[in-house]
């Protein structure tokens, strides 16, 4: 049974793709992950995150990815009986030289993306050295995974979801050289997913050079100015709930959802999702369908476009910016929930009305998507309530006290 692997970036992010079915969780331990923006989560929460998977008998994996100098992989190597004593299950590595420490911890040692595992030579060898896993290299074709998984003495683990680097499964320098912050540090900026603008001199007809896929509109747009604008460091985000069968069948212990940086929906969401197509898989292989309502409701959190990155051809379109139909905003705050009606009192400081479809986040909640289909203030029924007003809505899932709630607006893609 294939499992299905979510990330982290906080608590609220935690509980919302547990809710949804994830059979693991990921996460960082601040200075030593791939996402020091993001929330992450220090020594002291590791006890409470791995109480928190155990209620859903779900694994967790802290991420420990980024290149370690002697000072950091010293402090880490440190620390590995406290991260062991709070019932993690497995650091996931990018430095195999903490293998061996990691393993005499008691802990599972997963070989990060990071090393570019890319043949089964290098899966014997991590064996060897007491891996349990490696997440195999994004440049691989699902035929190559197969024949590798097929091959391999230890568990591998794919993306199945999210974000794509512009680098060699995400070693890139870009950042760095550009602003001195280090994406092999965790601290990525981020510029390829910003607009360029190419230049040239006169008479230079080399400079716009084209693949050979079939669109060649896609790489380079001109400009009123004489220059062209372009996106081409910036690739769509990796969606494959269209290929579970054959994801499936490829002989990969893990699906992992790229995220940690994104939003408790964007987790809840895309969790459930997948969680739902494995399941209907598994249940009944001869007569699984995908559902059209799959792709329409991953289109609705944040995304760049989706492609399937090198699974079955070599990517080759670009991205903007967030291609989502929604835009979510901050309209309020659960004051009580009182769970004999299933219904919650929200103090709202925007306008809301029947029909609209809100998120409430919290801690403990997670992340729930309601549709409002019944409002009362005061005991009476309204159909819409305005700016600095209580209200009481209909909500069957249990919320909490100063949980978030924020109203999806439709985006305006025209």
């Amino acid at each position: 049974m294939v499992e299905l692997l979510a990330p982290a970036g906080n608590f609220i992010s935690l509980r919302a793709v547990l809710e949804n079915g994830a059979d693991a969780v990921y996460f960082g331990l601040d200075d030593y992950n791939m996402r020091a923006n993001a929330k992450n989560f220090s020594l002291d929460d590791l006890s409470n995150v791995s109480n928190i998977a155990d209620e859903y008998g779900a694994k967790t994996y802290l991420c420990t990815n980024i290149i370690l100098n002697e000072k950091l992989a010293c402090e880490l190597e440190s620390k590995l009986e406290t991260i062991s004593s709070s019932n993690i299950d497995g650091l996931i590595l990018s430095d195999i030289g903490l293998i061996e420490d990691t393993v005499s911890h008691g802990l599972e040692a997963h070989v990060s993306v990071q090393e570019n595992v890319t043949n089964s030579y290098t899966l014997k060898t991590l064996k060897k050295l007491g891996a349990k896993r490696a997440i195999l290299s994004r440049e691989l074709s699902l035929a190559e995974i197969s024949e590798i998984a097929r091959k391999s003495p230890i568990e591998t683990e794919i993306f199945v979801h999210g974000a794509i680097c512009m680098a060699i499964s995400g070693r890139c320098f870009l950042s760095y050289g550009l602003y001195g912050r280090s994406a092999n540090c965790g601290d990525c900026l981020q510029p390829c997913r910003k607009n360029w603008t190419l230049t040239y001199e006169e008479g230079d007809d080399n400079v716009v050079n084209f693949s050979d896929v079939d669109d060649e509109t896609f790489i380079i747009a001109g400009s009123d100015d004489g220059s062209y604008r372009t996106n081409f460091f910036s690739p769509k985000d990796m969606c494959m709930i269209e290929y579970i069968p054959e994801l499936m069948k490829s002989g990969v212990a893990s699906f992992k959802i790229e995220g940690r940086a994104r939003s408790p929906d964007y987790g809840a969401m895309v969790t459930g999702i997948y969680r739902e197509a494995i399941d209907s898989y598994q249940k009944d292989p001869i007569n699984y369908r995908i559902k059209d309502e799959w792709m329409e409701e991953l289109t609705s959190v944040f995304n760049r476009g989706f492609d399937t990155n090198f699974y079955f051809n070599t990517p080759f379109e670009t991205s903007e910016d967030n291609q989502s139909k929604y835009i979510k905003k901050d309209i309020g705050q659960v004051v009580n929930y009182y769970n004999k009606v299933g219904a919650a009192e929200l103090r709202i400081w925007d306008d809301l009305k029947i029909g609209d479809k809100i998120i409430i986040q919290g801690q403990t909640t997670g992340s729930i998507t309601h549709t409002i289909d019944s409002m009362q203030i005061e005991g009476k029924s309204v159909d819409n309530v305005g700016k600095d007003s209580n209200v009481a809505v209909l909500i069957p899932t249990k919320v909490r006290k100063n949980d978030f709630v924020y109203k999806l607006i439709e985006r305006d893609n025209s």
